[in-house]
């Protein structure tokens, strides 16, 4: 990955400084907003559990509940 040179960090630096984002407190957040009310639905041991293997995986919580779901679903079709 390439790394951005003193001048490009200095002309991002001014440019958002003197132009910061817009947020629209009306619209939805995105991803990550949609993952915490995801594990909001949950009981605090299953979310806890959920967060923590997303963590040690470096996973969204999303990803380690379809990974659960998978497993499962291979586990009944074996049987």
């Amino acid at each position: 990955m390439a790394r951005m040179t003193e001048a490009e960090a200095d002309y991002w630096d001014d440019y958002y400084t003197k132009n910061p984002p817009k947020v629209d407190p009306a619209r939805k957040g995105g991803m990550f907003t949609r993952q915490r009310e995801l594990l909001d639905t949950l009981d605090g041991v299953a979310a806890d559990y959920i967060r923590t293997r997303a963590e040690a995986a470096h996973k969204l919580p999303s990803q380690i509940i379809g990974d659960m779901v998978r497993e499962r679903l291979a586990v009944s079709s074996e049987v």
